[in-house]
């Protein structure tokens, strides 16, 4: 008997060890992190349009939509639409980008592949995660979005302690009975 208690506790240690480790784990500390849900993104660009830069999350995006087509009429379309938007010098919308990379977008435009923009959509992400998200992270829309994040994880997580305190059922005892009598 004593040995079926011994592994009955193990596998509950290993169910807290597993449940703690899940909780260290930080939430949404990253920009991919916001950038992934729906309410993150839209955080990020109200906060963006603060900033007066929003056009790098617009152009990062653009460029996310832009591989996502296989043809290589729409991607010329797409390409020179977003290069006239945010890539040529004096555009609306002008991203910043050193000339070097400028043009190397601009001579791609003749025959743009899915990776014409990425070393562009690279440097942007770096500037939004560098600059712009570290102040985002103070702000209380970030703090609500966290704890709406965590709210959803936190569901996900009860579920999971669930199946991981499943073992107990191949004990064919009810763990109630258990309870040590001191």
């Amino acid at each position: 008997m004593y040995g079926f208690l011994k592994k009955f506790q193990t596998a509950v240690k290993d169910t807290v060890k597993i449940q703690e480790t899940y909780e260290a784990n930080p939430l949404g500390e990253s920009l991919k992190t916001v950038l992934s849900q729906k309410s993150g993104r839209s955080a990020f660009r109200d906060f963006l349009k603060l900033e007066f830069c929003e056009e790098n999350l617009e152009f990062w995006l653009a460029c996310q939509e832009y591989r996502s087509f296989d043809s290589l009429e729409e991607q010329t379309q797409i390409a020179a639409s977003i290069y006239e938007e945010f890539v040529r010098e004096g555009s609306p919308k002008q991203v910043n980008l050193d000339s070097y990379t400028r043009e190397t977008i601009r001579q791609s435009l003749e025959e743009p592949g899915s990776s014409c923009f990425a070393v562009a959509e690279r440097k942007i992400f770096i500037l939004m995660e560098n600059c712009s998200f570290p102040r985002f992270t103070e702000t209380e829309p970030y703090k609500l979005f966290i704890n709406s994040l965590s709210k959803q994880r936190g569901l996900k997580k009860k579920r999971t302690a669930v199946r991981i305190k499943s073992p107990v059922e191949d004990f064919k005892v009810n763990p109630l009975l258990l309870v040590s009598k001191d």
